[in-house]
């Protein structure tokens, strides 16, 4: 049986969100509800300027009827969630081997040196955040980033520089 959360997730999320949680829960059978999870942690993410407190997931088990350490796992394990606050655009960066081999460390060197920041860092204007992460499923394109669900691929420095200034400017 999972704890007691002292708020409930209706109360900390959207109508949509809870649309969107019942919808994940509907997709398995009642003895597989445990794997709604992901997709109710990134359905809360994204409705708490895309980062995950405690209180949140807590509410997510407590909703599914998960013990609460199930939804920690899952939190801690993926990449893609963000336990801490986070800038307004989170830069995933691949370093994985084919990343690697390819230039995944001169692409997180020049990202450093044009946002002035290190990979776990936001921008001081809250806009950006570099994150190394594991492989992200496209070599073919290495090396390469996501951003906003977005991959971006075969980079350098100028393609870097075009995402930056895009993603800066105030039509964003």
């Amino acid at each position: 049986m999972a704890e007691q959360n002292k708020q409930p997730l209706i109360d900390l999320v959207s109508a949509k969100g809870i649309a969107e949680m019942d919808a994940w829960l509907a997709k398995y059978p009642k003895k597989g509800k445990r794997s709604a999870v992901m997709g109710g942690l990134m359905m809360a993410q994204l409705e708490n300027n895309n980062h995950l407190t405690p209180e949140l997931m807590d509410a997510v088990a407590d909703y599914i009827g998960i013990p609460h350490m199930a939804a920690y796992e899952v939190a801690t394990f993926y990449s893609m969630y963000n336990l801490e606050p986070v800038g307004k655009y989170v830069i995933n960066v691949c370093t994985n081997i084919s990343c690697s081999l390819r230039g995944s460390d001169e692409v997180l060197a020049h990202l450093k040196d044009r946002l002035g920041i290190e990979p776990g860092e936001t921008t001081d204007d809250k806009q950006f955040t570099i994150k190394s992460v594991e492989c992200l499923g496209a070599c073919a394109g290495a090396p390469m980033f996501e951003v906003d669900r977005v991959y971006h691929e075969n980079l350098d420095k100028e393609k870097i520089n075009s995402i930056i200034d895009r993603l800066a400017s105030p039509a964003n």
